[in-house]
């Protein structure tokens, strides 16, 4: 019964320590987001990879919260909070990249 819960939570717990990896590094390539893609010139790189490693510490907060109707059992009812939630999550950490992070880091090409 508890399997899917510590599997949940292993998982949460990997996205936070991916999150603090990012906050904390000191490298001078930027971080991408979106898997295979081609990362875009960043105005700067370290405030950059911050804010992206602040997103996915609340990422896996919010993930590890998520992961909690487990407790319930993997047949409970409750399991569709977190299945609803954690694709809703997706999409707000999608957005937030895009329209925050992403707008604000990404530097301007001009094309004349």
């Amino acid at each position: 019964m508890m399997l899917g819960f510590v599997l949940w939570e292993i998982i949460g717990v990997a996205i936070i320590a991916m999150g603090c990896y990012d906050l904390h590094a000191k490298t001078a390539r930027p971080f991408g987001f979106w898997a295979n893609a081609e990362m875009f010139a960043v105005t700067d790189t370290r405030a950059y990879n911050r804010a992206l490693g602040k997103l996915w510490m609340v990422f896996g907060a919010v993930f590890l919260l998520l992961g909690l109707p487990f407790l319930a059992g993997q047949n409970s009812g409750y399991v569709v909070i977190t299945i609803l939630g954690a694709m809703a999550e997706a999409v707000a950490a999608m957005a937030v990249y895009t329209v925050k992070i992403e707008k604000k880091y990404k530097k301007c090409e001009n094309t004349r």
